[in-house]
């Protein structure tokens, strides 16, 4: 009897701590890891009545260890859709294996040291004609101005644009969380970041949502108060903080043609992924993209402490050496 008891005790402990967790049974299967493997490109393609996601992250780093580790967030938001939506498929390419084939593609995100190589890609700008969502994370907000630029508003309505917008590291302070499918389950925050702002959008914010805004000090303009640098400031950036006008760092754009995008300027450190609102935000946005049904409590994502952070980081480093 008492060893019925103790493993009766056993398999409830178990449920409630897959419960806690977010980790279901079912997910922990042979079956499961195979057949939503974020690397398994023909899978993906054949997929029957799914709705599928493409990451592209950039392969290059950004100096030290955690910085610009876009492959690991490419791969734990992959990994984070395929765990929470069953109608869904996510994969991730690196920046050394280009997807050839965007065809299917319900949303491409791309995580870049540049957004150009999207912008200027035939298979995105196809993607992009059939409807399908576009994402575009820290540095792969930023393309060109010009045709990079055009595509960008179109596909989601603004851009990081050189001698306009500026790129400083700084504290925000996220008070106020708009209400929006994007934002379900993202509680205020504050993080500092290498958040951009100053964003080109399109005229009159038309179809634009703000998702994070805050007002820098005019102190993280680096320069450019009288003529326009590339990156550290400009004139009309130093008058809109000046004037206290509060800076949009993440937002949502719902297209004419139905199509949906969504930006954000932070990640540059990789730690954020530890923050619970910002891996809610990021799999919210994925999902809404691709317009999957974002959960009233938002996606569940799976917590990330300071060894969790790291493997992800290796498992990065190991999907660029296979050639992923």
């Amino acid at each position: 009897m008492r060893s019925r008891f103790a493993w009766f005790g056993a398999f409830i402990a178990a449920g409630v701590f897959a419960l806690s967790t977010g980790v279901g049974f079912a997910q922990d299967t042979k079956e499961e890891k195979k057949d939503r493997d974020v690397f398994n490109y023909e899978a993906q393609k054949s997929a029957k009545d799914a709705k599928r996601i493409v990451f592209i992250a950039d392969k290059g780093t950004h100096g030290a260890r955690g910085n610009h580790e876009f492959v690991a967030a490419a791969v734990y938001l992959a990994r984070t859709i395929n765990d929470n939506y069953p109608n869904a498929y996510a994969t991730v390419h690196t920046t050394g294996n280009w997807p050839k084939d965007l065809s299917f593609a319900d949303s491409v995100v791309v995580l870049l040291n540049h957004g150009g190589p999207a912008a200027d890609n035939k298979h995105v700008q196809e993607a992009m004609k059939r409807g399908a969502g576009f994402v575009a994370i820290h540095y792969g907000v930023e393309v060109n101005k010009g045709n990079q630029g055009k595509n960008y508003l179109e596909w989601m309505g603004g851009y990081f644009e050189p001698f306009w917008s500026v790129n400083p590291h700084w504290t925000a302070n996220f008070k106020d969380i708009p209400k929006h499918e994007t934002t379900r389950g993202v509680k205020p925050f504050s993080t500092n970041d290498e958040w951009y702002y100053h964003m080109r959008f399109v005229d009159d914010m038309k179809g634009v949502t703000p998702i994070l805004s805050d007002l820098p000090s005019v102190k993280t303009i680096a320069g450019g108060k009288d003529k326009a640098q590339s990156h550290g400031g400009n004139p009309d950036a130093y008058k809109a903080v000046e004037a206290g006008k509060a800076q949009v760092v993440a937002w949502a754009y719902e297209r004419a043609d139905g199509g949906r995008g969504f930006g954000f300027t932070g990640l540059h450190k990789h730690d954020n992924l530890g923050l619970e609102s910002v891996r809610t935000l990021l799999a919210n946005a994925v999902a809404w993209s691709a317009k999957l049904p974002v959960p009233e409590t938002g996606v569940r994502t799976t917590p990330l402490d300071r060894s969790g952070l790291q493997q992800l980081i290796d498992d990065g480093d190991l999907a660029k050496k296979r050639g992923h």
